[in-house]
């Protein structure tokens, strides 16, 4: 089976939030089925940060659900989007 590379834009709560924390909450959430490759930051506006979550699946039934899930269940996440999605060769 192929895997895909997807990345999700992950937005905070509010400016506030502890960036660094939350990357490291990001992580730890990760499920099993998912291979975290990185994050980058992108800021919006009004000091307001973005995280944009760059991670690795098979290619197959349910896609990035259960990654979306544990994100989303964070505490200091306000909305996710999958951005983007490419097959790996």
């Amino acid at each position: 089976m192929s895997e895909v590379v997807a990345t999700m834009k992950i937005m905070p709560e509010s400016p506030d939030v502890d960036l660094e924390a939350l990357k490291s909450a990001i992580k730890e959430a990760m499920p099993a089925d998912a291979e975290f490759h990185k994050i980058d930051e992108e800021p919006i506006a009004f000091g307001l940060v973005a995280l944009n979550l760059m991670f690795v699946i098979e290619d197959g039934e349910g896609g990035t659900e259960s990654t979306e899930e544990a994100i989303a269940a964070l505490a200091d996440v306000a909305s996710i989007e999958i951005t983007d999605t490419r097959r790996l060769m």
